[in-house]
């Protein structure tokens, strides 16, 4: 509150206090009665007692709640469970090496300056230049990596019982993958190039801002130009469950009028939802197996998370976060080029960060400051979604029904990690954060009316 809008309250407080005082005066005539003095009133002792301190939640145990709901998963689905998420670890490894292998290849053996020398011959321009190569670097990469892509998106899958593709079917949405790749690239890395061109020695820059703005792009377009490329999408049928989740958008003041299912049971078993998009692009949707393998409540749960994402727009702060990480990992990029064309340059060829010849060497340091950076990055995943179970138990009051979900999600997910396994490799917490997480919000509302009768865990 302002200076003079505080005068003008205690202005109108003196007036309010000071026409009592002239009322009276004026009513008492001449032949008033004379007034009393002041005099003291009659005093009575008040006794004052400590109220007995209520335990509104003796009948609840989270603690043993939490344990009830784990050991749901035992045996040979526990460790099947533990098994799938541990090995994604060495496979991290192993994607970070065979990366790394193939830009030294391209590199030492000069063939990224034969495919620089290449596209020189076949267009006068600079930014015809590095689109042919581009395309030619694309291509190879894809060629080289693409026995690790079988091996973990069809292969292990397929082992661990989580895919239901043909490999037709898986072919076909690499290839649609693919061209989503390679068309991003023919519109990033030119601009990126033409960025570094023009800001030389403050390239990384630039070219962190143009990566983040290009990040917000595909946020914006994804849900209604390239998601439905790999999946059909289709309103959810009219019903009191639409009608429910419509009614929980419009109360968390989420711009959606329609509600979609996606036949994500024709590539795997798994369960998810989303509520995707931003700038007018807004769009809640479910795959079809959630639909199948969840209740009602458990459908409900898990969109009051998706909402929460949306509530509480972790779509600009997963861009600012992601985006600091983003100009470090561009610093270490300039700071690696420029180590290693100093000391091995002459051997390929490459000397200056704006030579196209040098993307192999950009790419290979991304890979490594970003396998470095997984702790931070992970960290920043996990913190917004806990924020949005948090958000989707105070929104849908079904905590037993996101803990069953949860269970669910165990098959590919790792419940019971140690702590620094969890901190270094989880996006998301683990299963028994989440369950601890819900059955102490649980344990708080116990009381209230639509929780009564469920201190037993079903």
């Amino acid at each position: 509150m302002n200076l003079p809008s505080r005068a003008v309250l205690a202005l109108l407080a003196l007036i309010c206090l000071a026409l009592p005082l002239r009322a009276q005066d004026s009513a008492a005539g001449p032949d008033a009665l004379p007034q009393l003095g002041p005099h003291a009133a009659p005093v009575k002792k008040v006794e004052i007692q400590q109220l007995p301190v209520m335990d509104s939640t003796p009948q609840f145990d989270a603690e043993a709640a939490t344990a009830k709901y784990l050991a749901r998963v035992s045996g040979p689905a526990r460790a099947r469970s533990d098994a799938y998420f541990e090995g994604g670890y060495g496979l991290q490894v192993v994607d970070l090496i065979y990366g790394l292998a193939i830009a030294a290849t391209l590199l030492w053996l000069g063939i990224t300056t034969r495919m620089r020398d290449w596209a020189a011959e076949r267009s006068h321009s600079r930014t015809g230049q590095v689109l042919i190569y581009v395309a030619v670097y694309t291509v190879i990469v894809t060629v080289a990596t693409f026995p690790v892509t079988v091996y973990e998106g069809f292969w292990r899958e397929h082992a661990y019982g989580l895919s239901t593709q043909s490999f037709l079917s898986w072919f076909g949405d690499f290839a649609i993958g693919f061209g989503v790749t390679l068309v991003g690239a023919l519109i990033v890395v030119p601009v990126l190039y033409a960025a570094i061109r023009a800001a030389r020695e403050q390239w990384w820059l630039w070219g962190a801002a143009i990566a983040i703005l290009f990040s917000a792009i595909y946020m914006v377009i994804f849900p209604v130009f390239i998601a439905p490329l790999f999946n059909h999408y289709t309103p959810l049928p009219d019903g009191g469950l639409k009608k429910e989740i419509l009614s929980l958008a419009r109360a968390n003041d989420i711009p959606a009028d329609n509600v979609w299912t996606f036949d994500a049971s024709r590539q795997s078993n798994r369960i998810s939802a989303n509520v995707s998009g931003f700038m007018g692009t807004t769009r809640i949707s479910l795959n079809d197996n959630l639909l199948k393998q969840g209740s009602h409540d458990e459908v409900l749960a898990v969109l009051g998370h998706e909402m929460g994402h949306y509530v509480m727009d972790h779509v600009t702060k997963g861009l600012l976060l992601t985006g600091l990480v983003i100009f470090a990992a561009f610093a270490f990029m300039n700071w690696g080029f420029i180590f290693a064309t100093e000391w091995l340059g002459g051997n390929w060829h490459v000397r200056r960060v704006d030579d196209i010849a040098g993307l192999p060497l950009l790419a290979a340091l991304m890979s490594l400051f970003f396998f470095l950076a997984t702790p931070v990055t992970n960290s920043i995943s996990r913190s917004m979604e806990h924020e949005a179970d948090i958000f989707g138990v105070n929104a849908v009051r079904k905590p037993d029904a996101f803990a069953t979900v949860t269970l669910k999600l165990s098959t590919y997910r790792k419940l019971e990690p140690g702590g620094l396994e969890e901190t270094i490799f989880y996006d998301h917490p683990s299963g028994r954060s989440r369950i601890h997480d819900m059955m102490v919000w649980k344990k708080e509302h116990i009381g209230d009316v639509d929780l009564r009768g469920s201190e037993t865990v079903p």
